[in-house]
């Protein structure tokens, strides 16, 4: 089984932070393969560049292949997009494209403490 992970999520877990995290969500980030979508990495730029985390994406991402065995998926851009048409509860594109990835995969869940995402995406682990 595979689950993806929300870009807060992945800076926690790359922190070390793991007691921010739910203890349904540590389940199911043991239980699964854990992908991220590439918009994840997009979101750690943004605030990478606004000061906001102070490691940059590839590190990141490199830290949590080498802890978490975390993958970037590589589903067709177009299906995703596809998905996130039909996306109408919010307006802050990292959600959701990321939302859509998670459902373009299948509905795979998504490890988020996000409540709009978890409110409206309904395989939202928390």
């Amino acid at each position: 089984m595979i689950a993806y992970l929300d870009t807060h999520v992945a800076v926690w877990l790359h922190a070390g932070l793991i007691e921010r995290l739910s203890s349904q969500a540590k389940k199911s980030i043991e239980a699964n393969d854990i992908l991220i979508s590439p918009m994840v990495l997009l979101e750690l730029q943004f605030l990478y560049d606004r000061k906001r985390i102070s490691v940059k994406p590839n590190s990141i991402l490199s830290d949590l292949v080498a802890d978490f065995g975390v993958a970037v998926c590589n589903l067709p851009f177009p299906a995703i997009i596809a998905e996130a048409l039909d996306t109408s509860w919010t307006s802050d594109p990292f959600d959701r494209i990321i939302t859509a990835h998670a459902q373009a995969d299948r509905h795979a869940p998504l490890i988020t403490a996000d409540t709009l995402i978890r409110k409206h995406y309904r395989r939202a682990v928390w």
